[in-house]
């Protein structure tokens, strides 16, 4: 007779446990506790990588850049202007006191309440009193950028003339340590909960574990998190936008404010769609509703896209470029890395669960999170390239901003995770090889006298289980990173925004603000008091009709009056020139109401200054002339 030398070997096993006095063989022990070290860590990481983004975050990092002003910083005006105008690369919400502007004396001018100039929400505008005195006026602004992130800066502009000793420029609000660093936990903590709760959802139901009872500990501690940062969110949103104390949080009136802006509302949005979560999944749990699996499933699914609207609808994309698609790259970003990294916790937590056979734990389970993170990686690449396009707008600005090099690091660690997920994808399919697979040898026996001799066992193989547990280990460490750099670029200048803010000024008539064309060129006769500057500002610096203002300044450095000055224009590279301008003297300054520029590029501008009779001198410097 022939007998199979699988079950022999099975029997034989047996024998050798009754040997040994029925102790299990070394190495098919339960779980084993040597990574226990390791798990710890992973656990306490998530709490760790805040103190990360406290160091390497910049207070109010903001998103919309200034891009013009009218009143022009550092300008003289003849007349008092009635308005100052600042215009912004995207729409900007408005506080209660977005602008503080001090007159000569130091003294804080009343004003009007901001407002947006024609209705236009990338401006920000604020009345002035009918009547303003000769001298400097300073102006120090704070207003909050469409992406959530306040930013604030200061301009001076004169009237009349310079103030000899002008107004001392106001400090700009010192952000609160206390509230950037509650709000940057806070919002580092609302990510990592919705990871961990929507890639648990995602795990349980794609991948089908045999049970989830263990499951049920992280995912309502992820909800608790989620719920408690949010609300902690929105309760330091107005003293993060004021730079004031957290202690502010609980005024009616920081709380009415915030429920007025877009960020607050979507804020509550978040509340009341957790809330409305919990109470369903509370009416499960006591069976007294029922619901058909696809129903659960559908109504989970809206569920989560409508979680994370109110992070991508407050976030990068909800300004700049091509915002509809933008919010929709980023709600699905936002789902995958869920979906992955959340679902690579529960993953986790199940592998640490299982007891070390193979058989215990179905290899269909690690398989179909191999294909769900997959899916989530290819959603994460392609809407990954679109965003970091979006954000970046030039491959200079990858190594020349803040957020470019950001996201160069993101990417090292998502290169790190992507690696370990190839070493668990190669012990998952260890684990899903049929145990049939093996060669079945058979051994002949004799029918008759003694069996032949056992044939000595085989080595065990090297368990999967435990080393996918340790590969998974390593996923979820490199993913506790990814998911803190995340946060750091969420509150970092975009490269295209910073980029921009580092260009200068252009004209656009979309915005309602012209910008003007300055240039000081310093001059001297060679006799004494001969000396000083002058200030030519053609405006608005574009091909068509111009007007140009001229200002001299003395030795030192008030205004001062010359009997002659002439100033033209050459074109050089067309050999077109010199343009007189024909400058009035309008008692204490030059001007010209009206002065073609035919045609774009860089002209070169003429001052010939007379201070005397016998003392004249010319000077030049190049200006650009744009369409």
């Amino acid at each position: 007779m022939l007998r199979d030398a699988d079950n022999d070997g099975a029997h034989g096993g047996d024998r050798e446990r009754a040997r040994d006095g029925g102790r299990r063989p070394r190495g098919r022990r339960g779980p084993s506790r040597r990574p226990a070290g390791t798990f710890l860590l992973v656990l306490l990481l998530p709490a760790l990588l805040p103190a990360l983004l406290l160091v390497t975050a910049t207070p109010a990092s903001a998103h919309a850049v200034l891009r013009a002003t009218d009143p022009a910083d550092g300008t003289v005006l003849r007349t008092a202007p009635r308005h100052v105008t600042l215009a912004f690369t995207e729409s900007v919400g408005l506080l209660t006191d977005s602008f503080r502007i001090y007159d000569p004396g130091n003294r804080r001018v009343r004003t009007g309440p901001a407002g947006h100039a024609a209705g236009r929400s990338d401006t920000a505008r604020v009345t002035l009193p009918a009547r303003l005195a000769t001298g400097t006026y300073t102006v120090a602004w704070r207003v909050v950028s469409a992406d959530s992130h306040p930013v604030s800066g200061a301009l001076t502009f004169s009237v009349g003339k310079r103030t000899v000793a002008p107004a001392a420029l106001p400090q700009e609000r010192a952000e609160d340590g206390a509230t950037t660093a509650l709000h940057t936990i806070a919002r580092y903590l609302a990510y990592l909960s919705l990871a961990l709760l929507l890639g648990t959802a995602a795990f349980v139901a794609y991948c089908r574990p045999p049970t989830t009872a263990h499951l049920r500990t992280p995912a309502l501690a992820a909800a608790t998190t989620l719920l408690a940062s949010t609300l902690a969110v929105y309760l330091l949103r107005a003293p993060y936008e004021e730079a004031a104390s957290p202690t502010t949080a609980f005024s009616l009136s920081a709380l009415t404010h915030t429920a007025t802006t877009r960020p607050g509302r979507l804020l509550l949005l978040r509340l009341a769609l957790l809330l409305l979560a919990a109470a369903a999944v509370t009416l499960l749990a006591t069976r007294r509703v029922r619901l058909p699996r696809r129903a659960a499933l559908a109504a989970a699914t809206a569920l989560a896209v409508a979680l994370t609207l109110t992070w991508s609808a407050s976030d990068h994309a909800s300004a700049g470029v091509q915002v509809p698609a933008a919010i929709v790259s980023s709600t699905l970003h936002l789902l995958a890395m869920a979906a992955w990294l959340g679902g690579l916790a529960a993953l986790l937590w199940t592998l640490r669960r299982a007891p070390e056979p193979a058989a215990a734990l179905p290899a269909s389970v690690p398989a179909r999170f191999s294909r769900l993170a997959f899916t989530a990686v290819v959603v994460l690449v392609v809407t990954g390239v679109y965003q970091s396009w979006r954000g970046l707008g030039s491959w200079q600005a990858l190594t020349d901003t803040t957020y470019g090099r950001t996201l160069l690091a993101k990417l090292a660690a998502v290169t790190a995770l992507l690696l370990a997920a190839a070493c668990s994808r190669t012990w998952t399919a260890r684990l899903t090889r049929p145990a049939g697979a093996a060669v079945r040898a058979r051994v002949p026996e004799p029918a008759m006298g003694p069996p032949l001799p056992e044939l000595p066992p085989e080595p065990p193989p090297a368990p999967p289980l435990r080393l996918l547990r340790r590969s998974v280990l390593v996923e979820a460490v490199a993913a506790a990173l990814v998911l803190a750099l995340t946060t750091l670029l969420t509150s970092t200048v975009p490269g295209r925004a910073a980029t921009e803010s580092a260009a200068p000024s252009t004209p656009s008539a979309a915005t309602g603000v012209q910008t003007a064309s300055v240039t000081t060129i310093p001059f001297d006769t060679g006799a004494p008091g001969g000396h000083g500057k002058v200030q030519l500002t053609l405006d608005p610096g574009r091909v068509g009709t111009n007007s140009l203002q001229a200002v001299i300044y003395g030795p030192d450095g008030g205004l001062a009056t010359v009997p002659g000055l002439r100033v033209t224009l050459t074109l050089p590279a067309q050999r077109l020139g010199p343009l007189d301008t024909r400058l009035t003297d309008r008692g204490g300054y030059w001007s010209t109401p009206a002065f073609t520029v035919p045609l774009p590029g860089t002209w070169t501008m003429k001052a010939t200054v007379r201070v005397s009779d016998l003392d004249q001198v010319t000077v030049s410097a190049p200006v650009r002339v744009t369409r």
